[in-house]
């Protein structure tokens, strides 16, 4: 294992570890109230251990340096941890969306607000400072990987911030008269109907983050282009040698895989030009470009401006 994979597991290790305390923490705070959305909040929790273990082993994997078998390095691999994480996300919401709707037919009092809502917070608060760091360092060392497990972790402080807010309107509308006309229809007292609507909420709220995982999982794998403003800095680069050296490019390919950013371009030039004086300005242009990105792959290739198979490509 490489210094950079031994450095970043750290921070995997430091994602298991909140975890396992959060998941301890919102379960004794499910037990002690009974609600239902603190248990979709604990098994949200429980996604977020798998996807940890995952995250480890993904960053271990994706650090290798390119071999013969994989010449172009083991980096795609974040995208098998993304895409792994939005199925179980979206099992997840499946899960608390059946229990929530029994729930919502057969309705339990919740018990100990006050004790379940503190163990709530200070989970979240865990989650938030781990989240917060692993953004950080994600942003920073260009790790696809912990900066999506990062973002999953604050989308886990916000479904919390939702289920706590839901429980101090139940707590409110426990104290208000007369009890919601649907919650009477379904024969409950006045707020207990608002713990599983409020749980649903928080599936579905699952569901969009799942899908957004997996949505970035096949692009991923589809080799999608570099986004839009990434791409304007390298054709910026390139036209002013257009400009300036009064040659011509084209066949212009960018994609990504994890951290790394790939692209290959043709540049045409006169043909009375030396080889080089060609290889020069390759050169140059690869280094302008590259200073602009962390860890970017260039390939260029040159061509006679003047021959019309350089255009065919």
């Amino acid at each position: 294992m490489t210094d950079k994979s031994q450095s970043l597991a750290i921070y995997g290790w430091l994602s298991i570890a909140a975890a396992l305390v959060t998941i301890a923490l919102k379960s004794y705070a499910y037990w002690l109230t009974g609600s239902v959305g603190l248990l979709s909040d604990a098994l949200e929790s429980l996604i977020n251990l798998v996807a940890a273990v995952i995250v480890l082993i993904v960053l271990s994997i994706a650090a290798r340096p390119p071999d013969d078998g994989h010449a172009y390095g083991h980096e795609k691999i974040e995208y098998f941890s993304s895409g792994a994480e939005g199925i179980m996300i979206l099992l997840a919401a499946v899960s608390i969306a059946f229990t929530a709707w029994e729930r919502l037919w057969h309705p339990q009092p919740l018990q100990q607000l006050d004790v379940g809502i503190a163990i709530s917070v200070l989970a979240s608060l865990i989650n938030l400072i781990v989240a917060r760091i692993l953004i950080g360092v994600g942003r920073r060392r260009q790790s696809i990987t912990l900066e999506a497990d990062g973002k999953h972790l604050m989308t886990d402080v916000w479904t919390t911030v939702g289920i706590l807010v839901g429980i101090a309107l139940i707590v409110v509308a426990n104290r208000l008269e007369p009890a919601l006309a649907l919650a009477k229809r379904l024969g409950m007292s006045g707020w207990e109907i608002l713990d599983p609507i409020i749980a649903i909420a928080v599936a579905l709220h699952i569901v969009l983050t799942g899908l957004h995982l997996i949505r970035r999982t096949v692009s991923g794998l589809m080799d999608a282009a570099l986004p839009a403003e990434e791409l304007a800095e390298i054709v910026a680069v390139l036209e002013q040698f257009v400009a300036s050296e009064r040659i011509a490019y084209h066949a212009l390919r960018t994609r990504y895989a994890g951290a790394r950013r790939f692209m290959s371009v043709h540049v045409l030039v006169p043909g009375d030009w030396s080889v080089q004086r060609g290889h020069d300005l390759l050169e140059t242009i690869e280094r302008q470009i590259s200073q602009r990105f962390d860890t970017i792959d260039i390939d260029t290739h040159l061509e006679p401006i003047e021959d019309a198979a350089s255009w065919r490509h």
